[in-house]
Parts: C-alpha cells; structure tokens; sequence
C-alpha cells in the first residue's frame, strides 16, 4: 500500500489543515507512515517569521537524507509567500500554495501515479524545479470535507473560518491566507454532529481570525450565535475556543462563557496582545488599545472566574519600541491574570510594512534578547502561581494518547478543562472526560493526581487571586 508522512508546523490552524489532508490520504486508500518510509512527504509549512522559514527548508533536506525516494509535497503559509523559493530546493517534487490546498490530495495522487495530472492551472514554472500551485484568489483554500474525528489528536482542531483581513503591520498573514472566509453553519454543525457520533469528546474550534466568524456570509451570522447553536443542537461534551482577537470578545460570547464556562466551554481564552504600549500597538496598527484589552479581560474573568487560563501572544522588538514602551508591555503583563504567554522577538516578513518599519528604525538585537528573557521570567512566574493555585482542588479532564514510557508507571497524561497539564495516576485509555484531585505540581510544571470517582460535575470554587502587582523599572528587573 501506497504510504505518506505529513509534517506540521505553525499554529492550530495550520496543524488543521494537516490533520484534513491525512484524512483525505487515509479515506483514498494510502496509508500513514513514518518519514523514512512514505513514498509521498507533505511538509505543511509556517512563514510568521524568518525561524519558521528556516525550520521548513531543514526539514525539507532532513526528508531528502532520509528518504531519497519519497516526492516531497511542500503546502502552507511559506509555500503561499516564497512558492519559487521552495520549488528551487533539492528534492521537491510539488508546491501548493494556501490558494490551492484543497487540491493538494490530487497533487499527490498525480506524483504517485494514481491519477491523471492535477487539472489546475500551474501558475509558476522555473526551468526545471518543481511545479507551483499557487495565487492571490483563494479560491481552493478550503479543505472542509474530511470529517474531524478523535484519533491520533484526541482534541482535534475544527477551522471554521479561514483568513484574515485586519492587515496589522507585521503580519504577513494576510497574504499567505487571504481574507477572512466562513464555513457555512451547516457545514460546522454537520461536522460537530459526525465528532461526536465518532465518540469525540472536546473539539477544539479554530481559525486565522477566529472572532470573524460569520461576518462575510449575512447579517444576522456571529461567533456567538453559531456557538450557541452547537450547544443547543448538538450534544457535544466539551467546545474548546482557540485564539480570538481582543476587540472580537463580544458581550454575547463573553455571555456564553458566563452561561457555559463552567460546563461546555472550556475555562480558556486566549487573546493576543502583542504588545501593552498605546503607541506601539498604534504603529501595529492594532484594533485595540490597552485599556481596551484590560477591560475584556476583566469582563472575562468576572464571567467565569478566577480559574479562568487566559493566554496571550506578546512581541518583544517592534521597529522603535522604546525602553519605556516595553515597561508598558512589561508592567501590563505583570498586573493582569495570565496563566501562560506565547512570547516572540519582532521578525521583519518581506512584503510587510514592518519590514521597512525595521529597515528605518530597528531594536538592536541584545535589547531584544534583554526583554524576551525577562518576559520568560515573569511568564514563568504567572503560569507557576497559576497552576500551583489548583493544587488541593478537582478539575475536569480528557485523558489524552500518552507516551508508552508513563503508561508503563501506571499513568496517563491529560489536559484540564482550564489548559493545564496533569498526570492522572491511573491507566486510562485515551478521549475519556475524568475529574481529577490535584496533589501536588512537580518540578517540570505539570499537575500530578488521581481519579475522583465522586466529583460528578466540577463546580467553580474559590482560587486565589492571579493578579500580580509586581511593577519595576527595567533595570532593577535585569538585575534581579
């Protein structure tokens, strides 16, 4: 039987595109196998920065020294910006851009010899590299047919809504996905309904900009109603929300987590916010300001409680970004409730106006390594308040596929309902929702307890407040 190997990097949105193309592969007859063993490999890329540049061509060769004879098929965000740049690469069989990976299962049928040649357009050919599938319509961007199942992601990833049109300086999102786009209500609430028929418990909802929702297909369309649908027509166990924009927390989804968060929504939100100074989210061109953000935060909070993870992504090293405007970012971060942050030094993306805002006036790069260290510091800070905070208490949870290693000692990972890891000290099979007593936080950060067969449905308790006032100048930070 003929085998692939799909690759994922990037965000949640990306690794569910893969997670749809192998199950496309899988429903056509070919099967998963290791790298060294496909015949076809599909590296499902990332271009937010220059790293994640980097990470997909060593992969490529990584592929071409392990296996010589596999066509490897490069798709994604950096396959969409640099198509010529990928195909020029040693060993590269096919590149299919953003705007054509819902044809991407044809590519690779046509490499293998299973079908005839892909009948789209190639848009791109240099002497003898490889094909390129890719342009600026977006008109096969949309893989929605294979059905989301609990498998080897027992939390899998349901994008709804593709795209993004919000054009913030140094994203270069915009063009490797084009504008925001909805899956249709009925096509989503099929998908749920086939989930859960499947035995799927938490499903993960998710996309470029995710708080769009809706926007592009009729008026009465939003984030919230469609949810709210969900909960009413379906009988999932558990929704997850993955990333949503800060000025997209309406007072309707907001209500929603008030209504659900301590039963069908997962206790988690998280909200980007790049960066606590006015100005420089001004020089982003951010939608927000930080009082803005500091409000949906409290109204979040005050809905669902102080067990509530809130999650942000944060840049250090924005073109000009002074000292005093990352002691806003810093001090902001320190004041508000944050169980973990994504933290990012700046990277100029090519065709962004962040990269001329770079050439202009760049942060020198040992400020940078500076402000990301102390960032990390404190994020370590806030995530160990946080998670210690829960040690005594019950927690709902999914068990998850655990490492044979840990199952051997009699344990099984799984993730709380509120996004913290906990070794349940049991051997369970994975997809099963348990609430769990925490004992005690171990030295690498991650929850350790037992099975309580007696919780039933969790309810909210006291937590002690997450907040953190600790405010200082930069130097005293470094030098602490």
């Amino acid at each position: 039987m003929v085998g692939f190997h799909v690759e994922n990097f990037g965000c949640r949105s990306a690794r569910a595109d893969g997670e749809a193309v192998s199950v496309r592969l899988r429903s056509d007859g070919l099967s998963e196998r290791t790298l060294a063993d496909a015949d076809v490999v599909v590296i499902n890329t990332c271009s937010v920065t220059a790293e994640a540049d980097r990470d997909a061509r060593a992969f490529v060769r990584k592929a071409r020294r392990l296996n010589r004879n596999a066509k490897i098929v490069v798709t994604g965000c950096y396959a969409q910006r640099a198509p010529e740049e990928i195909a020029a690469l040693d060993g590269v069989a096919a590149v299919v851009g953003n705007s054509y990976k819902s044809m991407l299962p044809e590519v690779v049928h046509s490499l293998l010899g299973m079908a005839p040649s892909v009948p789209a357009q190639t848009l791109v050919r240099l002497g003898d590299s490889a094909p390129v599938w890719a342009d600026d319509l977006f008109a096969h961007s949309f893989i929605e047919n294979a059905q989301v199942l609990p498998g080897d992601q027992t939390r899998p990833n349901l994008k709804i809504q593709e795209g993004c049109g919000n054009r913030c300086t140094f994203c270069i999102i915009p063009t490797t996905r084009g504008n925001s786009r909805s899956l249709a209500a009925e096509k989503v609430l099929a998908q749920v309904c086939g989930f859960v028929a499947a035995g799927g418990k938490e499903l993960v909802i998710s996309g470029i900009n995710l708080g769009r929702w809706g926007r592009d297909l009729d008026a009465s369309s939003s984030l919230s109603a469609l949810l709210r649908q969900i909960l009413n027509e379906t009988e999932l166990s558990r929704l997850r929300l993955s990333s949503i924009e800060p000025m997209d927390w309406t007072p309707e989804l907001i209500g929603l987590m008030r209504e659900f968060g301590r039963s069908r929504i997962a206790r988690h939100a998280h909200l980007p916010l790049q960066s606590g100074s006015d100005a420089v989210l001004r020089r982003m061109h951010r939608r927000y300001r930080p009082w803005h953000y500091e409000e949906k935060i409290a109204a979040l909070v005050e809905a669902v409680g102080p067990e509530l993870a809130v999650g942000a992504d944060v840049m250090a090293g924005f073109p000009g970004e002074s000292e005093a405007e990352f002691l806003e970012t810093y001090n902001l971060i320190a004041d508000l409730p944050f169980a973990y942050l994504h933290l990012f030094p700046f990277s100029p993306r090519p065709g962004t106006r962040g990269w001329e805002l770079h050439r202009q006036n760049p942060v020198p790069s040992n400020a940078v390594q500076e402000r990301m260290a102390a960032l990390r510091a404190l994020a370590a800070e806030k995530s160990h308040r946080f998670r210690s905070s829960f040690v005594g208490r019950v927690l709902p949870a999914i068990t998850l596929h655990t490492p044979d290693t840990l199952v051997s000692q009699g344990s099984t990972n799984a993730l709380t309902d509120n996004y913290l890891p906990v070794e349940v000290h049991e051997a369970l099979p994975a997809n099963q929702l348990v609430d769990v007593d925490v004992t005690e936080l171990n030295r690498g950060g991650v929850l350790q307890g037992r099975r309580n067969l007696h919780a039933g449905s969790v309810t909210a308790a006291f937590v002690p407040n997450v907040f953190n006032d600790r405010r200082m100048t930069f130097t005293r930070l470094l030098r602490d």
